[in-house]
Parts: structure tokens; sequence; C-alpha cells
């Protein structure tokens, strides 16, 4: 039976699996107690191994990658992308002067390409079913790395990805505060978006309508939920949070929550998984 187009289905991730064990465990129990249907890991840091274990434990956790190329540790060594991390294996701290220089140094797209390869061949080796793809601090959408993935999708691949598309009129309705942050997110990411869009149509690679979440930076908690839940639109949407146990314990409280629970059921919304798409 084909699906109606005024159903709403909601996928609810959590980026940074397997940054730290305090992570860890909120995705896990999120998953379990919550609301939380997929989870983004970061295959280089050092709870990977732990976030790996948990997903296996946990099946119905839909797990992605998060490809990381910023504040993060790389899946190469220090001589195999001297250009991308430090001599210890690390990626910049510095997100915009990184950006700028992935586009503007071309001898550093072939080291890119290696690293995002390297990062799926890691994934690989996990043995869990690839849901989805997204990027740390959304680098998937940066104009080189989108376009390597575009070119190699087939190879890595990649059948679903997130889209960044958070709507800011809607923001503006549910939140306040941090007005210069929020527009200059919402227009660069409404950029990217447009840009990629047509290309993921062309490879028939699955995303979902609008992704919630970007405006608000570490502030997804009970009450921006409970406030997005009824205006969410109709088709396939994307709300993603940071939650944990110690840092962004607020956003791990709302998705356990059972007020935000029962506003779903009231609302009948259905909750996803990538692969669902």
């Amino acid at each position: 039976m084909a699906r109606s187009e005024a159903e709403r289905r909601l996928i609810v991730n959590a980026d940074d699996f397997g940054r730290s064990g305090a992570i860890n465990h909120a995705v896990i129990q999120a998953h379990r107690k919550g609301i939380l249907t997929t989870a983004s890991l970061m295959v280089n840091e050092d709870a990977a191994g732990e976030a790996i274990e948990l997903a296996r434990q946990n099946p119905g956790l839909g797990v992605g990658l998060h490809l990381t190329l910023l504040c993060g540790h790389s899946a190469l060594s220090s001589s195999e992308v001297p250009g991308l991390v430090n001599s210890d294996g690390r990626f910049s701290n510095r997100p915009a002067s990184a950006g700028v220089r992935y586009f503007f140094q071309r001898p550093l797209r072939e080291q890119l390409r290696r690293e995002i390869h390297a990062q799926f061949r890691k994934f690989q080796t996990s043995g869990l079913p690839l849901d989805h793809v997204n990027g740390h601090l959304h680098i998937h959408l940066h104009p080189v790395v989108f376009r390597v993935l575009m070119e190699d999708s087939a190879r890595l691949k990649i059948e679903r990805l997130r889209l960044m598309f958070d709507p800011f009129w809607l923001n503006l309705r549910l939140a306040s505060g941090r007005l210069g942050y929020r527009a200059l997110h919402a227009l660069i990411f409404y950029c990217l978006a447009a840009r990629a869009r047509p290309v993921l149509e062309q490879r028939r690679i699955r995303h979902t309508r609008a992704v919630f979440g970007l405006l608000q930076n570490a502030r997804v908690d009970e009450d921006f939920i409970l406030k997005l839940l009824p205006r969410i639109p109709p088709g396939d949407s994307e709300l993603y949070s940071h939650p944990s146990l110690d840092e962004f314990k607020n956003e791990f409280n709302a998705l356990i929550s059972s007020r935000t629970r029962e506003q779903i059921d009231k609302l009948g919304i259905k909750l996803i998984r990538y692969r669902d798409l």
C-alpha cells in the first residue's frame, strides 16, 4: 500500500556516536528507552570500538558514518595525509580556515579522497549495515568533499545521505536568541542544500525533506522538541542532536522524556531510520 503524502515520518538521530563512553551510553539508552532511531559513528575516535559493540547488541538502531575531516582523528597516518592532520593524526579544530584550505588548495583533494575512502572502509570492517552518511560539522556538504562523495558514490555504496535544510522561518517561531548565528547557518546550508539536492536526485540517493537541529546548536531540549513536533511538515524529516550523559545531558533527557513520546504518539508521527526512506 502506498504511503499517504500527508503521513509524517521522523528520523531521530544522535551525532558523534563513538566519541566518548558518555555519548555511547546516552545513545543506547535513548534508543532503548526513548525515541532515538539512528546514530552516526565517528570511526576514528577513542570509543568507536565500544560504540560498534553496543550497536551490534542493538540491531534496531540504524548506524551511519559520521565522516570526520575536522575536529577529530584521521583513519590514515599523518604521513599519508600530511596536509590534513598534524603529527598526532588530528584534524584542525578551526573549521572555517580548514574549509577554506580544502577548497582552494588543490593538492589536498587527493588526500581528502584517500581519507574519505579509508573511513568508509573502517566502517565496513565493523560489519554494521550502513544506514546513512553525514559529516561532523556537516563537512559532507563542503563542495570539495561532496564532489568526492558523489563521484565515488557507487564505489562507496552511498544510498542515503543527510541533506541539511533546517527551515529558518519555522525555527524563528520555535526558539529565540543567537539570531545572527541562526541566520548565517540557515543561509549557508540553504545554499549548500540547493546545490546538492539535484545531484542527489540524479543519483537516486535518498534524503529527508527537512533536518531539524542545525539552528539549535546543542539546545535540542525537551521544550524545543515539544514545540517542534506539531509543526513537522508532511513527509520525511530528521531531528538530530548530541545526547550524552555529561556535556549535553539536556538533549539526552529530551530524547527519553515521557512527554516527548506521548506527543509523538498523540500526533501520529512514525519514527523511522534512514534505511526506511
